[in-house]
Protein backbone atom coordinates (compact mmCIF):
# COMPACT_ATOMS: atom_id res chain seq x y z
CA UNK A 1 0.00 0.00 0.00
CA UNK A 2 2.82 2.50 0.69
CA UNK A 3 4.50 2.46 -2.56
CA UNK A 4 1.22 2.47 -4.28
CA UNK A 5 0.12 5.39 -1.73
CA UNK A 6 3.78 7.41 -2.82
CA UNK A 7 3.41 6.61 -6.56
CA UNK A 8 -0.36 7.95 -7.21
CA UNK A 9 0.44 11.06 -4.94
CA UNK A 10 2.91 11.66 -7.16
CA UNK A 11 1.07 11.82 -10.28
CA UNK A 12 -1.39 13.58 -8.62
CA UNK A 13 1.01 16.20 -7.55
CA UNK A 14 2.95 16.65 -10.67
CA UNK A 15 -0.83 16.37 -12.91
CA UNK A 16 -1.98 19.63 -10.47
CA UNK A 17 1.16 21.20 -10.72
CA UNK A 18 1.55 20.93 -14.77
CA UNK A 19 -2.14 22.52 -14.56
CA UNK A 20 -1.06 25.33 -13.29
CA UNK A 21 2.26 25.45 -15.14
CA UNK A 22 -0.34 25.00 -18.25
CA UNK A 23 -2.45 28.25 -17.53
CA UNK A 24 0.20 30.08 -16.63
CA UNK A 25 3.29 29.15 -19.40
CA UNK A 26 1.63 27.74 -22.08
CA UNK A 27 -1.09 29.82 -22.01
CA UNK A 28 -4.15 27.45 -21.49
CA UNK A 29 -7.85 28.11 -20.51
CA UNK A 30 -7.43 28.95 -16.63
CA UNK A 31 -10.19 26.31 -16.18
CA UNK A 32 -7.13 23.88 -16.13
CA UNK A 33 -6.49 24.95 -12.55
CA UNK A 34 -10.05 23.21 -11.73
CA UNK A 35 -9.20 19.60 -12.19
CA UNK A 36 -5.30 20.45 -11.05
CA UNK A 37 -6.79 22.05 -7.59
CA UNK A 38 -8.55 18.66 -7.19
CA UNK A 39 -5.18 16.60 -8.37
CA UNK A 40 -3.92 18.28 -5.55
CA UNK A 41 -6.20 17.76 -3.06
CA UNK A 42 -6.11 14.09 -3.87
CA UNK A 43 -2.21 14.37 -3.73
CA UNK A 44 -2.57 15.70 -0.26
CA UNK A 45 -4.95 12.95 0.80
CA UNK A 46 -3.23 9.98 -0.38
CA UNK A 47 -0.16 10.98 1.86
CA UNK A 48 -2.25 10.11 4.91
CA UNK A 49 -2.41 6.43 3.85
CA UNK A 50 1.32 6.29 4.16
CA UNK A 51 1.66 3.96 7.44
CA UNK A 52 4.74 6.04 9.17
CA UNK A 53 4.78 7.59 12.64
CA UNK A 54 6.26 10.94 11.90
CA UNK A 55 4.21 13.05 9.12
CA UNK A 56 7.55 14.56 8.09
CA UNK A 57 9.54 11.53 7.50
CA UNK A 58 6.61 10.30 5.56
CA UNK A 59 7.05 13.69 3.07
CA UNK A 60 10.72 13.52 3.21
CA UNK A 61 10.92 10.16 2.12
CA UNK A 62 7.96 11.15 -0.68
CA UNK A 63 10.68 13.18 -1.85
CA UNK A 64 12.84 10.78 -3.70
CA UNK A 65 9.33 9.11 -5.03
CA UNK A 66 8.44 12.43 -6.04
CA UNK A 67 11.96 13.44 -8.30
CA UNK A 68 11.65 9.97 -9.64
CA UNK A 69 8.16 10.02 -11.24
CA UNK A 70 9.14 13.24 -12.62
CA UNK A 71 11.68 12.51 -14.56
CA UNK A 72 9.10 9.69 -15.65
CA UNK A 73 6.53 12.68 -16.16
CA UNK A 74 9.68 14.57 -18.13
CA UNK A 75 9.98 11.43 -20.83
CA UNK A 76 6.26 10.43 -21.01
CA UNK A 77 4.27 13.36 -20.75
CA UNK A 78 6.91 15.83 -21.95
CA UNK A 79 8.41 13.96 -24.65
CA UNK A 80 12.00 14.81 -23.15
CA UNK A 81 14.23 11.99 -23.02
CA UNK A 82 16.25 11.77 -19.64
CA UNK A 83 19.87 12.01 -19.77
CA UNK A 84 22.31 10.17 -17.56
CA UNK A 85 22.14 12.82 -15.00
CA UNK A 86 18.73 12.81 -14.41
CA UNK A 87 18.90 9.11 -14.16
CA UNK A 88 21.49 9.05 -11.45
CA UNK A 89 20.91 11.87 -9.77
CA UNK A 90 16.83 9.74 -9.31
CA UNK A 91 18.93 6.80 -8.25
CA UNK A 92 20.16 8.96 -5.25
CA UNK A 93 16.87 10.22 -4.63
CA UNK A 94 15.37 7.02 -4.36
CA UNK A 95 18.11 5.45 -2.73
CA UNK A 96 17.79 7.91 -0.03
CA UNK A 97 13.82 7.71 0.13
CA UNK A 98 14.19 4.29 1.03
CA UNK A 99 16.79 4.86 4.04
CA UNK A 100 14.78 7.60 5.40
CA UNK A 101 11.36 5.29 5.19
CA UNK A 102 12.81 1.52 5.81
CA UNK A 103 16.41 2.44 8.06
CA UNK A 104 16.19 1.07 11.60
CA UNK A 105 15.05 3.27 14.22
CA UNK A 106 15.46 2.89 17.77
CA UNK A 107 12.05 2.37 20.12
Amino acid sequence: MTAFAYIAAAIAEIAGCFAFWAWLRMDKSIWWIVPGMMALALFAYLLTLIEAEHAGRTYAAYGGVYIVSAIGWLWLIEGAKPDRWDLVGAAVCLGGAAIILFGPRAV
